[in-house]
């Protein structure tokens, strides 16, 4: 299956919780109790273990926009590593270029960020780069490419540097149109909007 492309406020009301895929939270709240649907009629929850596991790694999915054999290989790939899974899982979804981008307040919307990305309008370390899977190290510098900076897109831009919530582990310098990472994402930084507990458990039995 491909990536959802449809109505994102449709998403949130499912979960009854925002995921971040709009950029006006508050009409995003506004509907978070009208579950999807004709009249906005109420959906059974599944109480299963298996439902709520699913559901937690349906919601991580949505946040960063994932298909199912890239998120799987992510999980396979924390619990290859030492230390906790679950905390190796958020590693790296927010070592994601594309997640680095938003979080740094390039984009006001992961989807955006990617999109970004993909049309090649930020350097890594100096040099151009356009997949948003890549996963960003401590001492990566993330820049706007300086032929980028006038597009109609960005005219606003130090102002939007200026006024983001940017997490400790990274570092934004509003004026030069740049950012770079300090450190491993902290674990106090991560949204926590979904339970990655559930979701390492949902892939150790199948």
């Amino acid at each position: 299956m491909g990536r959802y492309t449809g109505p994102k406020n449709k998403i949130a009301r499912r979960f009854g919780v925002n995921l971040g895929l709009k950029t006006n939270a508050a009409k995003v709240a506004r509907r978070l109790t009208q579950k999807p649907g004709q009249h906005g009629a109420r959906h059974r929850s599944s109480t299963s273990s298996f439902g709520k596991q699913l559901e937690e790694k349906q919601k991580a999915k949505f946040i960063y926009g994932l298909r199912e054999r890239q998120f799987r290989g992510y999980v396979e790939e924390a619990n290859r590593r030492e230390g906790d899974s679950g905390v190796n899982v958020n590693h790296i979804l927010e070592s994601r270029l594309d997640n680095v981008v938003y979080r740094m307040g390039f984009a006001v919307t992961r989807a955006q960020a990617r999109q970004l990305v993909n049309h090649g309008m930020f350097l890594v370390n100096g040099k151009k780069l356009d997949i948003p899977s890549y996963l960003v190290k401590s001492g990566d510098e993330i820049a706007l490419r300086p032929n980028k900076i006038g597009k109609k897109i960005f005219e606003t831009i130090t102002d939007q540097l200026s006024n983001a919530k940017v997490p400790s582990w990274l570092k934004v310098e509003p004026t030069e149109k740049k950012g770079s990472v300090l450190s491993k994402p902290m674990q106090e930084d991560f949204e926590n909007v979904f339970d990655v507990k559930l979701i390492v458990e949902y892939y150790s039995t199948r």
